[in-house]
């Protein structure tokens, strides 16, 4: 019984403290956004390594003045918390992976592109290894002829955990910079090929 109210507490209080944290880091430091020459009106792909994850909702809110996405997320209970969190800047998820109900995460993440959503997705997530791209977001991008958008925040400071992702943590006070690539097309590339491109535009600006 104490282990589930502990869980039931962390699960409601963990991302109202996330989401906090997220908008003091946000309001306290200097922005510059690097977006692409066109932002297309139909779905896209935003994909953003899993230590790059944070601060991602606000460049979102540069695309789109209205959310309108799917965030594809682990179920695990670290998973839950990060649903918790993006819940309250009105992005929505898809629980899986492509290790765990790969399948399930494919359909429902169709028909959300299907329904004019756009998609969310970490490449590398949920547990690595680090910096490696998915059969998955290529998948995805393939059948709905969808393109991918690169994504990442670059903190001039910030503090590294010492998780499988090396997961950042923007200090406030610093500067922050937003990067997206250019709409990237994977439609008929082979597999290994497609993940190439897309793991390039997304090491443009590592960690």
């Amino acid at each position: 019984m104490r282990k589930r109210f502990l869980r039931a507490f962390s699960l409601w209080s963990l991302p109202l403290i996330g989401s906090l944290l997220i908008r003091l880091i946000y309001a306290t430091s200097k922005k510059r956004f690097h977006l692409p020459s066109t932002i297309p009106n139909e779905p896209v792909i935003f994909a953003s390594w899993h230590g790059s994850l944070l601060m991602q909702p606000y460049l979102y809110y540069h695309f789109r003045s209205i959310p309108k996405a799917k965030v594809i997320i682990s179920e695990h209970f670290d998973g839950q918390i990060i649903a918790g969190v993006i819940k309250f800047f009105g992005l929505e998820s898809i629980y899986g992976s492509s290790t765990r109900g790969g399948a399930k995460v494919l359909i429902q993440g169709l028909k959300a592109l299907d329904e004019g959503y756009d998609i969310g997705i970490t490449p590398d997530g949920p547990k690595g290894p680090r910096y490696s791209v998915s059969d998955g977001v290529v998948v995805l991008a393939q059948k709905r002829q969808t393109k991918v958008i690169a994504v990442h925040c670059q903190p001039s400071r910030y503090w590294q955990l010492s998780s499988w992702d090396r997961f950042v943590v923007p200090k406030p006070f610093g500067t922050l910079d937003f990067y997206a690539s250019e709409p990237i097309d994977l439609t008929g590339l082979e597999i290994e090929e497609a993940k190439k491109i897309l793991y390039d535009a997304l090491m443009e600006h590592p960690l």
